[in-house]
């Protein structure tokens, strides 16, 4: 089994630990009240905070609403963390890179 070189850089954020560390303490409210307001379960929004569910865009949308900020902010967390994962699993190593004509 071939060792894959150490990937530079940190990792970046889950949208979870956004929430979960600065978003939902600055509001000052309970996480079952946030849960109510985004019309979702308690479990769904407990699964992100503890970064076991991804943020959906439909949850991106949801989170952009009730905060003011827009779901491409918590889509983009969600990517950058998703791509980051895929290429600490991924080996590409084998796979040529073709030159466009």
């Amino acid at each position: 089994m071939k060792k894959r070189p150490i990937k530079r850089g940190l990792r970046p954020v889950h949208p979870g630990k956004v929430l979960r560390e600065d978003v939902l303490p600055a509001l000052g409210r309970e996480k079952t009240e946030i849960a109510a307001l985004l019309r979702v379960s308690r479990q769904t929004l407990y699964d992100i905070l503890r970064e076991r569910k991804p943020v959906s865009p439909v949850m991106a949308i949801r989170l952009g609403k009730l905060l003011g900020n827009g779901p491409d902010l918590w889509l983009n967390l969600q990517r950058r963390n998703d791509l980051w994962k895929a290429q600490q699993e991924v080996d590409v190593s084998n796979i040529p890179t073709l030159d466009v004509a």
